[in-house]
């Protein structure tokens, strides 16, 4: 079984910034895809950034261009960095990580992060 602890999440002014973590642990298995999910209230849960094991980048259009995604394979971490948040980025952020067994998927317990002044 797989445990996923995240970090990072707060209150953040408009405009400012804010660096989501997560540590994956509890498995030996290859993780293929690692990323971030966040769902705000009365929403779908949606794709914010992943990351796969070669490099591979995908954002939602909405943080394109203002944030970045990167993961340490032999610490089987991956960062979100988020810059020029706004209100509209407020949900709760979820760790997300895919192993190279097929099938096998794991969530976090969920970060907030508040956009607001």
């Amino acid at each position: 079984q797989v445990q996923l602890v995240e970090s990072g999440g707060g209150l953040v002014q408009p405009g400012g910034s804010l660096r989501l973590s997560c540590a994956a642990s509890g498995s030996s298995a290859i993780i293929n895809v690692m990323g971030w999910y966040r769902q705000a209230p009365g929403k779908q849960r949606e794709l914010v950034a992943s990351i796969t094991r070669g490099g591979n980048v995908n954002y939602a259009d909405s943080v394109k261009g203002r944030s970045t995604i990167s993961r340490d394979n032999a610490k089987n971490t991956v960062s979100l960095q988020m810059n020029s948040l706004e209100p509209e980025d407020t949900a709760v952020y979820y760790c997300y990580v895919r192993l190279a067994v097929v099938g096998r998927s794991y969530w976090g317990q969920g970060t907030q992060v508040t956009v607001s002044s």
